[in-house]
């Protein structure tokens, strides 16, 4: 489902921090997508996409390094190089930086750190989206990001099947914590109490 502008331009008019989020009926499908993958898989597909904002943000301020490091650390730390805390600092920086630059870039350097996130949870995978199409609203305005934010969803869908289908034929090494496909998807579970939320208040 494409995205309706409709939907924004209320927040963008009253230039929201976000403009997305798990209610915006054009992410429905991607949703539905990040609830069925394995925690490996969304690692791999945030660090994946994450490298089109760092790059757009890099080329718009070529000296701001923390969120290109928060990306490294957090790699690291999937393959069990690094341990949380240092990746964690890392990200935290990311998002310090984010506060330090215009709303575009800050939404690019706050969607670099929740991909990041995504190796300690799912639930942050959705922070890149969030803030990736965010920042390209703001940059792009309102009557000319229809098409493109349509394409980076669309974008966002076939890197996840490509990552659904490589993620565990790659040779590489696994943090422990990533190796448990025991644990529930945490995105799945998050999404299906908070439907159970709002159902209970309908019957009600």
């Amino acid at each position: 489902m494409g995205v309706d502008i409709r939907s924004i331009e209320s927040k963008y008019k009253k230039g929201n921090k976000l403009l997305f989020s798990r209610d915006s009926e054009c992410l429905r499908d991607l949703i539905r997508l990040i609830e069925e993958q394995s925690h490996r898989t969304l690692v791999m597909w945030a660090l994946d996409c994450a490298q089109i904002p760092l790059a757009v943000l890099e080329e718009r301020c070529p000296d701001e390094r923390r969120p290109r490091r928060a990306l490294t650390l957090c790699e690291s730390w999937a393959r069990g190089m690094v341990k949380m805390p240092q990746a964690k600092r890392a990200i935290l920086d990311a998002h310090a930086a984010a506060k330090e630059l215009g709303r575009v870039c800050g939404a690019y350097a706050h969607a670099i750190g929740h991909a990041g996130a995504t190796v300690h949870v799912e639930t942050h995978a959705l922070g890149l989206v969030f803030y990736e199409l965010t920042g390209m609203v703001y940059d792009a305005g309102l009557d000319q990001c229809g098409q493109m934010i349509d394409e980076r969803i669309g974008y966002y869908i076939v890197r996840l099947r490509h990552w659904r289908e490589h993620t565990d034929t790659l040779d590489v090494t696994w943090a422990e914590f990533l190796l448990d496909d025991t644990r529930p998807n945490k995105e799945k579970v998050w999404n299906e109490r908070r439907r159970n939320r709002l159902n209970g208040r309908v019957r009600q």
